[in-house]
Formats: structure tokens, C-alpha cells, sequence
């Protein structure tokens, strides 16, 4: 394989330029020739393509979101999108496509991989919501950009007597609620994966206040409710004054951790040795510290399952 292309799709996560780097300079490493492809399946279809050398990927291992920007694209779930991109590709002399993105990326790569196009996925979303790997790119930074904002709205909690509902990204994986509950000594997490009760969230601020603790956080993922639905039933319950934080995109931002700079240049590294190998079909997971590559299918038909222990750990912790 002589000549390979690299795009983002679906939302950004903090690392995705590090995996970016890694394919580009992996590549070129391995003799290949590393193309770009701009603003995901639409560049694709639309042969927006631009050439990455050496230089082309130096500095931006420290910087948020895509040098090769994103973009969701409805034309490529249709077949005449698919054979429109491969066409393109072809045209190119393109033989191999690395895929960093989410669970609609997944479906775009595996597409391809059933033409018979050789494509190898990386996690990248920082819902942490893909089976078959322990960690997603960009996950471990958006869980540390809610810890520093938990941090600084518990010293204004503390400084008011005064409970905060924070809603966080997390449509259908609370992994950030959770993680970032259980780090931030949240008093309750609430997540989708469990059944929301807020008898129990309004018995434990109840107690604590009977203990003199006169200031609370309260962790919500999206996908539960949002945090202005659930400050109001706190408010009316117990006659807290109550205010709301809703984190959105910020969670999306930032310079990636150094996990995720490590874990984004492991990712792209390993999908470039696959295409290499003449593997297709596969994405690239890291389990128990090693990476993997599993199939594409498989990440894409298996759910991603939340640990539970974590869960109850967290509630344990929080009385």
C-alpha cells in the first residue's frame, strides 16, 4: 500500500489531531504517501483532498478539535454517496482510509469495507460510548474539563450554601456524568443507564443538611433530563436555593490531555500498521492497556456497556 487517506467525522473530540499526526507521520515512515480529507464523508464524495507531509501535521498534537475539520453527512448513508466517494477515491490512486470518529463514522467505514475499500476505524468522541475498546479518544479530556468546572461551581456552592444541578454531555452513556461525579465528590449522578429517583436525591440532600452540610453538586447526563428540569423539582422539594450549570460544547474544547495525546498516537499509528498488513474492516481499541484491532461490526453491533461498580461506588461515597 503506497498511498493512504486520513479523516474526522461526526463530532470533534480533543485528540483527534494527535491521531491525525500519528497516520501522517506513521505513514510516511512506512514509505506511503498521506492524504487529507477535509470536512469528513462530504470531502470524501466531493474529492476535497488535500496532500499531509511532515510539516503539515507539526505543532498540532497539542490542539483541539480537527485540522481537518468535520461534518456530518446524510448523502453518504445512501449507496449512490458510497459509490460516489469510492469512485473519488480511486481516482485518486487512494488504496486505504483511516476513519476517526464515532459510531456514525463506524457506519460510513464499515460501508466502505463491504465495496471492498480497505478502512480501518478509530474511536474518537468523548461520550466514551464504543464497545469493544476501554477508552474512546477525547473522553479522558472532556471528563478533566468537568472537574475544573465542578471545582471552581463548588467554591461558589460552598461560598453561597447553595446546590448546583450541572448537566453534561452524555446522551445515551453516562460515562462522563459518572466519572467526573465520582472525581468531583458530587453528592448524586444521575445517568441513563440507571433509573432516575429523585426520592433518593432529595432523602440524601435532606440528610445532608441535618449533618450542617449546606452546599451540594448534583450531576445530570443529558440523556436523563436537563439540569433546569431537575433544579426545579430539587427547588420545589426541599426550598434549596438552587442554580443550574449547563456545561454544553465546552466539554468538546480544549487542549487534549496527555492520555488522550498518548492514546491518539497510539490509535493512529496502529491503523496504519493494519492498512499495512492488508487488514480492513477492523477498528483499533485499547483493552487492558494494549491496543486491538476487533471488527468494525462487532464495535458496532455490541452495546458499550458502563461499569456499574463505578456507579455504586460513587453513591457509596457520596453519604
Amino acid at each position: 500500500m503506497k498511498k493512504i487517506a486520513v479523516l474526522t467525522s461526526g463530532g470533534d473530540s480533543p485528540g483527534m489531531n494527535a491521531a491525525i499526526r500519528a497516520v501522517v507521520r506513521r505513514g510516511i515512515f512506512k514509505k506511503m504517501e498521506v492524504i487529507g480529507v477535509k470536512h469528513g464523508y462530504q470531502g470524501l464524495m466531493d474529492g476535497d483532498y488535500v496532500p499531509l507531509g511532515l510539516g503539515s501535521v507539526g505543532d498540532i498534537i497539542q490542539r483541539g478539535g480537527t485540522i481537518l475539520q468535520t461534518a456530518r453527512c446524510e448523502a453518504f448513508k445512501e449507496l449512490a454517496g458510497q459509490r460516489l466517494a469510492l469512485n473519488r477515491l480511486k481516482d485518486s490512486g487512494i488504496e486505504g482510509l483511516v476513519v476517526i470518529g464515532g459510531d456514525g463514522s463506524f457506519n460510513g467505514a464499515l460501508a466502505l469495507t463491504r465495496l471492498e475499500f480497505p478502512t480501518i476505524g478509530i474511536p474518537g468522541t468523548i461520550d466514551n460510548d464504543i464497545a469493544c475498546t476501554d477508552m474512546t479518544l477525547g473522553f479522558d479530556t472532556a471528563v478533566n474539563t468537568v472537574i475544573d468546572a465542578i471545582d471552581k461551581i463548588r467554591d461558589t456552592a460552598t461560598s453561597h450554601d447553595r446546590t448546583y444541578v450541572v448537566e453534561v454531555m452524555g446522551r445515551h452513556a453516562g460515562d462522563i456524568a459518572l466519572w467526573s461525579g465520582l472525581a468531583g465528590g458530587a453528592e448524586s449522578v444521575l445517568i441513563p443507564e440507571t433509573e432516575m429517583n429523585m426520592d433518593d436525591i432529595v432523602a440524601r440532600l435532606l440528610a445532608s443538611q441535618k449533618r450542617g452540610k449546606k452546599h451540594s453538586i448534583i450531576i445530570v447526563a443529558e440523556g436523563v433530563s436537563t439540569g433546569h428540569k431537575i433544579g426545579e423539582v430539587i427547588h420545589e422539594r426541599t426550598g434549596f436555593e438552587t442554580r443550574v450549570t449547563v456545561l454544553g460544547h465546552i466539554q468538546r474544547g480544549g487542549s487534549p490531555s496527555a492520555y488522550d495525546r498518548m492514546l491518539g498516537s497510539q490509535m493512529g499509528a496502529k491503523a496504519v500498521d493494519l492498512l499495512a498488513e492488508g487488514e480492513r474492516g477492523k477498528m483499533v481499541g485499547i483493552q487492558n492497556n494494549q491496543m486491538v484491532a476487533v471488527d468494525l461490526s462487532d464495535a458496532l453491533s455490541q452495546e458499550h456497556k458502563l461499569s456499574l461498580p463505578l456507579y455504586e461506588l460513587a453513591r457509596s461515597l457520596s453519604i
